[in-house]
């Protein structure tokens, strides 16, 4: 049994590199021959044990090197994902910065539009400028005219102060270093304050002659209705006639309403109920 065992297990190590030895114990002399024969079992026993643990060696590399190989798989995927998910987000931020950026473009495109008009505009209004100035500088100095002659009729207030007002705006109408816009708003601002007499009312002193001399007085002016007077002491009052163009004396029942006007134009006391003589309306 154990000739025929050796000799079927020889035949698995053809291609060993023991195979040599192995046939030289079975050719060995005969006294060496049942010891060769013992220790050949011996060793051929052996040796399939080890030809298993080495495979199972091998088996247990290829095992390790496919679980590396695997692992090195999965962080180069784990590497992809991250980095295509980075990208996707880049991506999303780069779309809603041009969303905003879009957004942006079309309203300043709206403005560019806008500022083209408006250049348009400005053009064609320097264009005109010229015909302009040409245009409203005839109406200014009738104007000025205009203003002269209604501070000779109109009620005789502040009468050096206004007159002198116009005079300024005639002589600025010859000046070459001041633009026609600036004589323009001088033209204008003198028509805001005369119409600005019609709505106050004012108190001021100054001179005027009573029965031949000179005197100091308070001016009241209510409006353009009415402008009356009174001396420092309150003996004398008197009122302007518009259609007479004369002043005329009053009577003593106008003294203490013509003192309580000029308290209230100057401010020192409240506002309150004043009879003043009056022009009556003229028939139209």
């Amino acid at each position: 049994m154990k000739g025929v065992f050796v000799a079927e297990t020889s035949k698995n190590f053809q291609t060993d590199p023991f195979q040599e030895i192995v046939k030289g114990i079975f050719m060995a002399p005969g006294k060496w021959k049942s010891w060769l024969v013992a220790g050949g079992a011996t060793l051929a026993l052996a040796l399939p044990l080890t030809g298993t643990t080495q495979s199972l060696k091998q088996v247990l590399d290829v095992e390790q090197r496919r679980v590396r190989m695997a692992q090195q798989s999965q962080e180069k995927i784990d590497g992809v994902v991250k980095k295509t998910n980075s990208l996707t987000d880049q991506y999303k931020a780069v779309l809603k910065e041009i969303e905003g950026l879009d957004v942006y473009n079309t309203l300043l495109q709206r403005q560019v539009d806008n500022q083209g008009r408006q250049k348009t505009e400005l053009r064609e209004s320097i264009d005109q400028v010229e015909v302009i100035n040409r245009q409203i500088v005839p109406i200014m100095t009738k104007m000025i005219d205009a203003l002269d002659k209604f501070v000779d009729l109109d009620v005789p207030f502040l009468t050096e102060e206004r007159q002198d007002r116009v005079n300024e705006l005639k002589a600025l109408m010859e000046r070459q270093d001041v633009s026609v816009a600036e004589k323009f708003r001088k033209v204008t601002e003198a028509y805001q304050i005369e119409n600005d007499y019609g709505r106050t009312i004012e108190s001021y002193k100054g001179n005027l002659t009573i029965d031949g001399a000179t005197r100091e007085v308070d001016f009241l002016r209510v409006g353009r209705v009415s402008l009356v007077y009174q001396t420092a002491d309150g003996a004398i009052s008197g009122a302007w006639n518009q259609r007479s163009r004369s002043w005329e004396t009053l009577g003593s029942e106008y003294k203490n309403q013509i003192k309580l006007g000029l308290q209230i134009a100057k401010k020192q006391v409240a506002p309150d109920l004043v009879l003043l003589p009056v022009d009556a309306p003229e028939a139209g």
